[in-house]
This record gives structure tokens, sequence and C-alpha cells, in this order.
């Protein structure tokens, strides 16, 4: 973000272009999942097996193997989106339901708008936090999203730089952040503030066939303040 932008605190007429744009680039991953899935080589050749398949049992038809390579493709796509679209609607009818009582009305939670001068353009991010019922306190990222054009501003590093401040203020001994596998550029984002991976699961709250067929993990980083 460069000079003509500004950082601001969350406000109710911000709730529905916070939504879309959280609903916006959350669903943008479905695309990179998909390819990332399909250049595995498992995935590479299954799908080449199947089209084979296709191309036996139709007679030597080249139509038939690319229908039949297509619909594995098209399973993979699906498994894909459905992770993806699953968070957002969990998300959407809950924390995201309530902005104001949810992240404004506690102390310990917060949400950051950043609202660029050029109308039409706006961007934010959204920062989560709780308590750890063991040895201490901590704080969760739970998501922050950056809209396409002012994306290489340094938008997304002001947005974490922001939630790092605000748990240092609070007291919090470090800030948690889950990041799909597919977000690559997130995860480089979270390494250059000196995030390190603690775990890695495929729990995505849909059917795990879904997850494993998707080949996304979801990777735990996290930083001690």
């Amino acid at each position: 973000m460069d000079s003509s932008a500004r950082r601001q605190e969350f406000k109710p007429s911000d709730e529905h272009v916070i939504r879309s744009l959280f609903r916006d680039g959350i669903l943008e991953h479905v695309y990179p999942a998909f390819f990332k899935a399909m250049s595995h080589p498992d995935h590479i050749g299954i799908a080449l097996s199947i089209s084979m398949a296709g191309y036996v049992l139709g007679g030597s038809s080249y139509f038939q193997a690319l229908l039949f390579g297509s619909a594995w493709a098209g399973l993979i796509y699906y498994c894909c989106h459905e992770i993806y679209d699953g968070y957002v609607a969990r998300r959407l009818s809950s924390d995201m339901a309530a902005i104001q009582a949810h992240y404004l009305e506690n102390p310990d939670n917060g949400l950051w708008v950043a609202e660029a001068d050029v109308k039409g353009h706006v961007s934010g991010g959204g920062a989560e936090f709780g308590q750890e019922a063991g040895d201490g306190s901590y704080a969760e990222m739970s998501h922050m999203v950056v809209v396409y054009p002012w994306r290489r501003k340094n938008l997304g590093s002001r947005l974490t730089g922001k939630a790092l401040d605000f748990c240092k203020d609070r007291g919090f001994s470090r800030l948690v952040v889950d990041v799909s596998s597919p977000q690559t550029a997130a995860a480089s984002l979270y390494q250059k503030f000196g995030f390190i991976q603690t775990s890695s699961h495929r729990n995505t709250h849909t059917n795990r066939w879904f997850s494993k067929l998707a080949r996304i993990n979801v990777n735990q980083m996290e930083k001690f303040i």
C-alpha cells in the first residue's frame, strides 16, 4: 500500500464490504489448490490411467478418453471448492455474521480495515484473539485478505504488523495463524515476520476424503512475541 492509503478502525458501514472481501479472498484459493493437486504425480498417473481406460472402453475413442479424464479432474475441483466454500459458509454464519459483537465488543479481539483513498479500492484484514487453556495466553489471527490491485504494496505486512502490535499491547505470548498449503504467498509473508510452522493436518471440517483427494493441508504457524 502506498502513501495514498490509510489504516483505520472497523466501521459498521464496512460490514458488507468486509464480508464480500472475505468470501472472494478465500474462494480465490480454489483454482491454485486445484492446479496444485492435479500437478501431483499421483493425480497425473491416475488421470492418465482413467483416460486410457476411457480410450479402451470407448473402442479407441479419444473423446471417451478425454471425457473420463475430465471427470477425474472435475472430481478434484469439486473437492477443492467444497473445502474453501465450506470454510466460508461456516465463518459467514458465525463470527463474520456479527462482526461488531464478535470482534469489537471484546477488548481481546480486533479487526482492522485498510481503505484506499481512491474510491472503489478497499483492502482489509481481520484478527481474532482468544485465551489458551494450558500454559498461557495466545492470539489467533483468523484471516487476512488483501484485494488483488493492492497486493505487493506492503499492505499485508502492515496489517500483520498491526496484529503483532495489538498482541504485544494485550500481553499475549504468541500469535498463531493457520495457512492452507496452497497459500504459499501468505506462508512466505509470515515467515518474513519470524513465524515458524509448528504442525500440519488435514482437518478441513469437510469429508476427510475431500482433503485427501485435494491434497490440502492446514499448516499452523506461530510466532513468540
